[in-house]
């Protein structure tokens, strides 16, 4: 077999293969048994019927077809790996000529990751947010904690803000009243805005016993989206009293014996999570600024899937969980569709740069993954799905995403040499020293999700 390469533009590549007709007997084998144990030819036991017969009764031609099916996709491997092109997908083959006992030219065209030059990194300089605790945001957090242990009593007035209300809700679109529409003794805070819209205008001013109707548009159920007429009773109204600020709620709320430990504490925590914060500033800013530094083309298709990948995960998953269709949630964020698809392309293409890049990155430093950083990984993956580590990792080994997985956390390994040799300083000019952990696990977060599409191809590539 004879092959060569042409590049088509940066991301393309189309292979020339010329297969001597010698190469071919192993498939043409296959493929006269393949045709013997499907057909019955009178005087012939099954499974014993002569080339000749096969080619005089069902004609060589057809003969011919089975074995290039079943040799192509061998030759075009051989053909990929010779030339040690990096593919991107299934390819568009075309056989430009086929001789019985001769030859069989063909040619394929296909996507490629295109060659990336990494520059050198090492003036990155970026700018985060200085961590600051001020005093108000430990009276918030105290106030956030002080409305958890909050205590609810029956009052016999009218609904007020802030109050308690149990509530019977019913709920009907033109004039029917809906199967999942009905609801008892729903436990409703006045101004949470966790129900309907327009339902703390209807309540508010009702005694127990009492009930309103209004018009709002239903969030999700059998009618999600749709104007509904919803009659809401009130059985009864309470009032929600807050524990005085002072040792005995610190003892009630948390482990410490004193308001000021407790203070002390929230300071603490609130330090942590603006740290935590800053790493990711940092990690997503270094990120652009790499991007920036490298020309990245990308191939036309892989955009176009990953556009569509996109749409389809918000629209059939995200937004089909919470009964929203697109136009809604367009119309929620005050976007039109146009501004959407603008978005959406923009992220596409920052998604898949930033896995050519990264996984550039990986080569170039020669990174691996151990199996304590690909199982660290896999909890983290696991805790954010909402499944234990067992299951996670059971639906990963079947859905054959190990190295999915394992490129990951590669790519967050690559973005952290980066982000360490990069110069970050916060915005009082200080030099912020980001803690290794921290980092790494913010990094390898940024990293896992930059393009289905593009993981995608690869694997099926790898596969070929």
């Amino acid at each position: 077999m004879k092959s060569a390469v042409e590049t088509l533009n940066p991301t393309r590549v189309r292979l020339t293969v010329e297969v001597p007709f010698e190469e071919l007997k192993p498939s043409l084998d296959a493929a006269y048994k393949k045709i013997n144990q499907q057909v019955t030819v009178k005087g012939f036991r099954k499974g014993k019927i002569p080339a000749r017969v096969i080619d005089q009764r069902f004609g060589r031609g057809a003969v011919l077809e089975e074995a290039v099916n079943d040799a192509l996709p061998k030759f075009y491997t051989e053909a990929v790996n010779e030339a040690e092109l990096n593919v991107l997908g299934q390819p568009e083959v075309d056989i430009t000529e086929l001789k019985d006992g001769e030859t069989l030219n063909f040619t394929a065209e296909v996507d490629i990751r295109p060659a990336i030059e990494i520059p050198d990194y090492s003036g990155i300089e970026v700018e985060v947010d200085a961590i600051e605790v001020t005093d108000e945001d430990i009276a918030k957090a105290v106030e956030e904690l002080r409305e958890r242990f909050a205590s609810t009593s029956p009052v016999e007035r009218a609904a007020q803000d802030g109050d308690v209300l149990t509530l019977d809700l019913e709920a009907k679109v033109d004039g029917e009243v809906l199967e999942d529409g009905v609801a008892s003794a729903v436990s409703y805070t006045i101004g949470s805005g966790e129900l309907l819209e327009g339902i703390d205008e209807a309540v508010k001013g009702l005694e127990a016993g009492a009930e309103a109707t209004f018009t709002s548009e239903l969030k999700g159920g059998s009618a999600a989206g749709k104007e509904a007429e919803v009659t809401v009773k009130v059985s009864q109204v309470a009032s929600r009293e807050l524990p005085e600020l002072d040792d005995d709620f610190a003892q009630l709320a948390s482990e410490f014996d004193t308001l000021d430990e407790l203070k002390d504490d929230s300071r603490k925590r609130l330090a942590n999570m603006k740290q935590y914060d800053q790493a990711t500033q940092a990690q997503e800013r270094v990120l652009e600024k790499l991007l920036e530094l490298v020309e990245v083309p990308v191939p036309d298709k892989l955009l176009e899937d990953e556009i569509n990948t996109r749409k389809h995960n918000l629209e059939h998953h995200q937004l089909g969980q919470m009964g929203l269709t697109l136009d809604k949630y367009l119309e929620i964020q005050g976007k039109t569709a146009e501004e959407f698809d603008s978005e959406t392309k923009d992220a596409a293409l920052k998604g898949i740069k930033t896995q050519f890049v990264l996984d550039e990155l990986v080569s170039k430093e020669k990174l691996n993954v151990n199996q304590e950083e690909l199982t660290e990984h896999l909890m983290r993956r696991a805790a954010s799905s909402g499944m234990s580590p067992d299951q996670f990792a059971q639906a990963v080994v079947e859905g054959g995403q190990v190295p999915m997985l394992v490129g990951e956390v590669a790519r967050g390994k690559a973005l952290a040499v980066v982000v360490e040799s990069a110069t970050v300083k916060d915005t009082n000019g200080e030099v912020v020293d980001l803690d290794d952990e921290d980092e790494e696990e913010t990094v390898t977060e940024a990293a896992a999700e930059p393009s289905e599409s593009a993981e995608a191809k690869s694997d099926a590539s790898d596969q070929s």
